[in-house]
């Protein structure tokens, strides 16, 4: 049976809603009121590449990625702020809060017009998923290259970023040992 990309959003709903830690970092984050403010990164493929490998105990989370796009943002210390306040609300999570719509400057890019669109300069293209809390029990994913290989159990070079990165973040981060499923896809 053929998945579509609506059936690959609700699964990954379901999943995170059993999850009452993603549950509940979730929360925390939309009550931050940020812009285009979403979790992404391991806090999704992690998850997807736990269930599809059956994972019973989910891998832990070395940080949470939170993204906003607020090109109007004047303080550039912003991001400390609301590290700190999700910290006082959840200690137990290495939270990592940026401004995508600064980002370009770190990574030499053009301006990023959104969040969606800065997710499409990262080094994989699974790693480019991010899911949001946008009221009471609703949620919203996005994914900047798709949903299909993160399913597939791929890691996919993202041509915009040194092929070294690509590489280095696979081994240093444990991931063909972690999910020894997944496949290099350069």
């Amino acid at each position: 049976m053929l998945q579509t990309n609506n059936d690959k959003v609700d699964t990954i709903v379901e999943w995170v809603k059993r999850d009452a830690l993603r549950v509940k970092a979730l929360k925390q984050v939309y009550d931050l009121g940020l812009p285009q403010c979403y979790i992404a990164a391991g806090f999704v493929r992690n998850l997807v590449w736990d269930a599809l490998h059956k994972v019973e105990v989910a891998t832990p989370l070395n940080d949470v990625d939170v993204i906003y796009f607020d090109p109007k943002e004047r303080n550039q210390e912003s991001y400390l702020v609301y590290e700190s306040m999700l910290r006082a609300r959840m200690p137990e999570i290495n939270w990592q809060v940026r401004n995508q719509a600064k980002m370009h400057i770190r990574n030499q890019d053009l301006p990023y017009k959104s969040t969606l669109h800065a997710m499409q300069f990262w080094p994989e293209k699974e790693t480019a998923v991010a899911i949001s809390l946008t009221g009471a029990g609703h949620y919203e994913c996005i994914a900047a290259f798709g949903f299909a290989s993160l399913f597939s159990l791929c890691i996919t070079h993202n041509p915009k970023r040194s092929r070294s990165t690509f590489k280095s973040r696979i081994y240093s981060k444990g991931w063909l040992v972690q999910w020894p499923r997944l496949r290099i896809v350069e």
